[in-house]
């Protein structure tokens, strides 16, 4: 019996037909494994990509570490869809495993990075396939600016009003806030300019205005603080000053505490911190300085009204090239300078925290002014000539308006 049962050809093709499916289904799980994982690593490098263009648009050099990887959390539960029981805002998102977002700086672009990874089931026992992907976005500057209020929310963030004349040809205003009217002109006032750039809206341009560009630029991207990166001097022993009112104080460079400017104050060329320090010159008062950077540091503020009359410069090197009056970041005292018609501010002039009126009384037959406003929101009056290229004045130091946000991988 044994002889005939192992002779017996019958069953045989069953049985090579059961050997030979087990390497054809593993193939074609294996087929199956390699599809899902290519079609979900085609999801996840969409998603990234969306992600990394999206935190680019809205990006600013001073966001936390922890405030970019909430903003791109946000965008990449998003565009993956990835199940979640709260709503997508920004404070509610959980921390999505394996994701990983960094922003770095290399000279005037920022590069955005964004990376996960997914992991498919197989069908095949416990194989389980992973893939990782990246994107790299680069977000440029864009034109030259003259003029930045760098509020997010402001009505009226730049405002241009009253019996005014500004000329800036080819040079850009420029506002950061999202509010209708981000930009507005009012009154009698012109502007001549490359254009005006609003993140928000703009208001009142479609007459008056001498726009290189036509119309201005609503709905933009946020433009950079230009000056993020500059840190101030520390502090050092209090100078003394000498002399009254009556008579013209000469200073040197050096911290300066607990007593306001007023009167004729001269300045000589170098940097000047001052703690709890108003200056306030009214009436026939006078600050003048050739290559000066003045730091508004503490309480100290910054008022020029009447008929005084102010001079400054800059230095155009060093490590505050192109700066002549910065003010504390955080410091929310509003900025006034409305001199004299003798009166000549060039550079910088910077408070990111804090509003700025500036009353120009510029010579408008002259080739301008290197002037530059950075401010948490901007009012001018008066008459002001700008002049659009001042690399060597300013020391290359430039500011930008808006951005240009490209997938590099």
């Amino acid at each position: 019996m044994l002889k005939r049962f192992f002779a017996c050809e019958r069953g045989n093709y069953a049985l090579i037909t059961a050997i030979t499916m087990v390497p054809l289904m593993a193939a074609v799980a294996g087929v199956v494994d390699f599809t899902g994982t290519r079609n979900d690593a085609a999801k996840l490098q969409h998603a990234l990509d969306a992600t990394a263009l999206a935190v680019g648009t809205v990006y600013y050099s001073g966001m936390t570490d922890a405030e970019l990887r909430q903003l791109g959390e946000k965008f990449f539960v998003s565009n993956m869809m990835i199940p979640t029981n709260q709503e997508l805002e920004v404070d509610n998102v959980d921390r999505v495993p394996g994701f990983d977002i960094s922003a770095n700086q290399k000279g005037q672009a920022h590069f955005i990075s964004a990376a996960s990874a997914i992991h498919h089931q197989g069908l095949v026992g416990a194989l389980n396939w992973s893939v990782r992907r990246s994107s790299y976005v680069k977000v440029s500057p864009g034109q030259p600016a003259c003029v930045l209020a760098l509020s997010k929310t402001a009505s009226k963030a730049i405002k241009i009003q009253g019996s005014t004349e500004i000329s800036m040809p080819g040079c850009v205003v420029a506002s950061n806030s999202s509010a209708p009217d981000s930009a507005y002109r009012g009154g009698s006032a012109r502007i001549e300019a490359a254009c005006v750039l609003a993140t928000g809206g703009a208001v009142g341009f479609a007459s008056g205005s001498a726009l290189e560009c036509g119309a201005p630029l609503q709905h933009q991207y946020p433009s950079f603080d230009p000056l993020e990166g500059i840190m101030p001097p520390s502090y050092t022993s209090c100078q003394t000053i000498h002399g009254g009112n009556s008579a013209a104080v000469v200073l040197s460079p050096g911290t300066y505490c607990n007593r306001n400017w007023d009167g004729n104050i001269k300045l000589d060329p170098g940097v000047y911190v001052l703690r709890d320090i108003d200056i306030k010159l009214n009436g026939n008062g006078s600050l003048t300085g050739t290559g000066v950077t003045i730091f508004l540091m503490g309480n100290s503020q910054f008022t020029v009204n009447g008929n005084a009359l102010i001079k400054l410069s800059p230095p155009s090197g060093g490590d505050y090239a192109g700066i002549s009056i910065f003010q504390a970041r955080g410091d929310s005292s509003p900025m006034i300078i409305n001199g004299t018609s003798g009166s000549d501010v060039s550079g910088f002039i910077y408070a990111p925290g804090a509003p700025i009126t500036y009353t120009g009384n510029s010579d408008m037959s002259a080739g301008g002014r290197c002037l530059r406003i950075v401010g948490d929101t901007i009012e001018m009056s008066g008459n002001s000539a700008v002049k659009s290229d001042c690399t060597a004045e300013l020391g290359g130091r430039k500011v930008y308006a808006g951005r240009i946000v490209t997938l590099v991988k």
